[in-house]
């Protein structure tokens, strides 16, 4: 039995007091192809440990007579991913791993992960830090009402519209994420504004009503909340239909939207059913990049960085015919890959480091357009 944990680092028999008093999850043991196996525990109870966009569900056993459950799961080298413990009663956070993303998600991170600088470890039991200016947005192109929060990251500059706005409030802690890095000078000053979406498939899907909402209402009332918003120089952040959506505006609102930022861009869409039983299995690129095909516009004013996750095989060709396109109507365009599958956790570095590159405008020498960087993510 030794054998089976002791590998992990973990000392003393399952169950006993001196195994739960070192036990923290998930523990890594290297692989012969390169990759890891993860060790996941929990003290007293079944559960399956359930991963986003990246594996099947894997149940837990349990060791014996022991309080001990644990599972050994496979995983390739550099990966990130959320994951949860569902039982009986429901989602749970892993209570033996210290980094968590909401009360509900836990982050594993195999050893040879990059760091992700500027996002601190949240434990799922932390409540994250909300901006202090809170808009009430009544839209009469969207109905409805929603709360944008604003905060002037390091006094306030170009807004940074991040699609998905709530959870980058209450999941990942990306005000505080953009506080650090503006104050260690890796970003210019900005503002955030957190949109968040009422209805994702619709709000966020090529809809034109979205865009010209926020064009027509939402910004002039972040203008008019007395934050510091320098609107000329707006980045779009979004992320899977929020980066498709992100695209789209560059595309058909190019006065509003000159700089995105896009992390694993749904670019599978089409308008097509959204019940088909296989929805990535259409043309390569979907309804973009038969725009750009057809279309072909001119985009040189754009400024555009795509990511998308390095284990995200079926993603991969959907995103990889679309930032060519991209580049080819003449836009600057940056490509880097991130060591995760579909999941937030996985993006967290790549927002700010894309916002950052899309804020530079060349940076050093400039870039013409059509410039594109491959980089590896990290």
């Amino acid at each position: 039995m030794g054998d089976t944990f002791a590998g992990y680092g973990l000392p003393g028999q399952p169950g006993s007091d001196a195994f739960w008093a070192a036990a923290a999850t998930p523990a890594f043991a290297p692989r012969p192809d390169g990759g890891w196996t993860a060790l996941f525990l929990r003290r007293g109870r079944a559960a399956t440990v359930a991963f986003e966009s990246w594996s099947e569900p894997v149940p837990l056993r349990r060791w014996g007579g022991t309080d001990c459950w644990y599972a050994e799961v496979p995983m390739p080298a550099r990966l990130r991913v959320t994951y949860q413990l569902l039982d009986a009663d429901g989602a749970h956070g892993d209570p033996l791993n210290p980094v968590g993303a909401g009360g509900e998600r836990s982050i594993a991170a195999t050893p040879d992960a990059p760091a992700q600088p500027h996002w601190p470890a949240v434990g799922a039991d932390e409540v994250l830090p909300l901006p202090g200016t809170r808009l009430r947005w009544t839209s009469a192109r969207l109905g409805g009402r929603r709360t944008v929060r604003v905060h002037p990251a390091g006094g306030g500059g170009p807004i940074v519209l991040l699609l998905d706005g709530d959870d980058w409030l209450y999941l990942h802690p990306a005000m505080t994420a953009f506080d650090s890095a503006v104050a260690q000078g890796d970003l210019p000053p900005v503002t955030l504004v957190f949109l968040p979406a009422a209805d994702r498939q619709a709000e966020l899907a090529c809809a034109p009503a979205l865009w010209e909402a926020i064009g027509d209402e939402l910004l002039p009332l972040v203008e008019r909340s007395g934050v510091p918003a320098d609107r000329d120089r707006m980045v779009v952040a979004g992320q899977s239909l929020g980066g498709l959506s992100a695209l789209y505006a560059a595309l058909e609102f190019p006065g509003l939207v000159s700089r995105v930022a896009c992390q694993s861009g749904s670019f599978w869409w089409t308008p097509a059913p959204p019940d088909l039983a296989d929805p990535l299995g259409g043309p390569a690129g979907g309804a973009v990049a038969a725009r750009l095909r057809e279309q072909r516009p001119d985009l040189s004013g754009l400024r555009v960085a795509f990511d998308v996750g390095e284990h995200e095989r079926r993603m991969l060709p959907h995103c990889e015919v679309v930032e060519t396109l991209t580049e080819r109507a003449g836009a600057t365009v940056r490509v880097s890959r991130s060591p995760s599958g579909h999941d937030r956790a996985g993006w967290r570095h790549a927002l700010l480091r894309d916002v950052a590159w899309a804020l530079a405008d060349g940076g050093g020498p400039a870039a013409p357009p059509g410039h594109r960087a491959l980089t590896a993510g990290g």
